[in-house]
């Protein structure tokens, strides 16, 4: 019986020695935010432009979706949202920019999938937006499906995942077509309305972006097919697990101010007076969960009030209020009838 007992006691010491020893006051450093730091900002790669997602507007700054997600990460690293510079990348370019360091993170459309995760040694920190692919015709081409497409030219854009499921679609239902290769979404778009393709594939999301910039869009149909899953979300290289941590959990601290009923509005006020503990952690009244990534610890704070929580850039850059008009859908938080979901701040 004596024995037992010694045997608890010492698991309770080696215990108690691995607690001290991951404490957050001695939270291993990132390479990667150390860089950041001394150079004064945060350097973001997004898209060459979509509308919604990644934009510039007529002062020449970044706007979008995407850009929100970069000025939450500066901003809970600077405490300032316009600490980071943007630079724009194609579906070829996006890839050589992360590895090689020319930008911290990629927030830009790019589907996680197992080979861009262990082959092209790249970290995705999180899905901001659940996609799939689809197809937009004009109206006057009289098609009501993507099953009616055999011999149609297709406007795609190199470099993507869009590339293989077109042709793992065609493919599978036998059908032909022709590949009218495009480099940005800004080619597709004039290559498809000069009708240099019969039908335009991309994300459906980017569909709805594109036709939304039309003169007439009601003269465009998106099909109702789907043919791929594409979760879309930021990424940063391999090599820097402390830095990942800080994206992924910029994107989860505005998925959890959602869920919890805190706003761009009311963050500064629910950080004195909620007395929810996961609110309270994460807006640092309770605990020492910044120590933990490196940031002050009212770094949710900071990540919050630079635009608001994730429903608040849904509704703000795509949805249905907007010219884009998306509806949340799967990216409806999971207790509304959609898969997002962050996992406990604890």
């Amino acid at each position: 019986m004596r024995s037992h007992h010694l045997m608890l006691g010492t698991a309770a010491l080696a215990l108690a020695a691995f607690t001290t020893a991951v404490s957050p006051s001695e939270a291993q450093a990132s390479e990667t935010l150390d860089a950041v730091k001394a150079k004064g900002h945060l350097q973001c790669g997004v898209s060459t432009g979509l509308a919604g997602f990644s934009f510039t507007g007529a002062d020449g700054d970044w706007d979008g979706f995407d850009v929100a997600l970069c000025r939450a990460m500066a901003a809970g690293i600077f405490g300032d949202p316009k600490a980071v510079k943007f630079t724009p990348t194609t579906g070829k370019t996006r890839f050589t920019a992360l590895a090689s360091g020319e930008v911290d993170v990629l927030a830009r459309n790019t589907t996680w999938t197992m080979s861009r995760d262990a082959d092209l040694k790249f970290e995705f920190t999180g899905v901001n937006y659940y996609d799939g692919q689809g197809f937009m015709v004009p109206k006057s081409l009289g098609v009501t499906s993507a099953h009616e497409l055999d011999g149609a030219t297709v406007c795609i854009q190199t470099g993507t995942t869009t590339e293989l499921n077109l042709a793992d679609f065609f493919r599978a239902n036998n059908m032909s077509y022709e590949p009218v290769p495009i480099e940005t979404n800004a080619e597709a778009q004039q290559k498809y309305l000069a009708n240099a393709c019969d039908a335009y594939t991309t994300d459906a999301s980017g569909l709805a972006a594109t036709r939304a910039t039309f003169e007439n869009p009601k003269d465009h149909v998106i099909l109702p097919e789907i043919i791929s899953k594409e979760p879309l979300g930021p990424l940063v290289r391999h090599g820097d697990p402390e830095w990942g941590d800080i994206a992924r959990w910029t994107l989860n601290a505005l998925l959890i101010a959602e869920e919890k009923g805190i706003t761009q509005a009311n963050v500064q006020d629910m950080a004195q007076t909620s007395e929810d503990p996961e609110v309270r952690r994460l807006l640092g009244a309770e605990g020492e969960y910044g120590k933990m990534l490196g940031l002050d610890n009212d770094w949710a704070i900071k990540a919050i009030s630079a635009g608001g929580n994730y429903g608040e850039l849904f509704a703000h850059y795509l949805g249905t209020e907007t010219d884009i008009g998306l509806e949340r859908g799967l990216n409806a938080l999971w207790n509304q009838g959609g898969i997002q979901y962050a996992p406990p701040y604890r």
